[in-house]
């Protein structure tokens, strides 16, 4: 899809904060209401929009123990990627897989409440997914930057 200025300035817009309305919108891009919905609904329709969320603050949910853990598989098969894949998606407290290149396989951000909530995790979850050779497990100190916007 083809996006000019003003697409990219909306989707910057949109990402600071989709609560406003089309008219707020509007008024900061010097077009009418009409053109700024045509243009959303256009970029939604596109898939560039794909979807609206609410951003939690995970230490007021108590889940503000953030782990980056590494997973190697046992063997890399079609058979073994796709039951890791579909299993690793069933869990709550992985909140992104990444299929990587490097030593390790896989990168999971996981999300709990503290080290004896992981260690519960890796024991009871991770752990029983039999695709799993090894895993190497980093604690987040201090996110320093952290962003879902995409810039353009």
């Amino acid at each position: 899809m083809l996006m000019d200025a003003l697409d990219k300035k909306l989707l910057g817009l949109l990402q600071a904060d989709c609560k406003k309305t089309t008219k707020e919108y509007a008024h900061a891009l010097g077009l009418s209401t009409t053109a700024v919905y045509e243009r959303i609904k256009r970029l939604e329709r596109e898939g560039v929009i794909t979807n609206y969320v609410a951003l939690v603050d995970k230490k007021k949910v108590g889940r503000d123990f953030t782990v980056l853990c590494h997973v190697r598989l046992i063997q890399h098969t079609k058979d073994n990627i796709l039951r890791f894949e579909k299993q690793v998606q069933q869990l709550d407290e992985v909140s992104e897989c990444h299929h990587v290149s490097g030593d390790y396989d896989y990168i999971l951000t996981i999300n709990v409440a503290d080290m004896n909530a992981y260690r519960l995790f890796m024991v009871n979850k991770l752990t029983a997914i039999d695709q799993i050779g090894s895993t190497q497990s980093s604690f987040v100190i201090n996110a320093i930057k952290k962003s879902t916007a995409v810039y353009f």
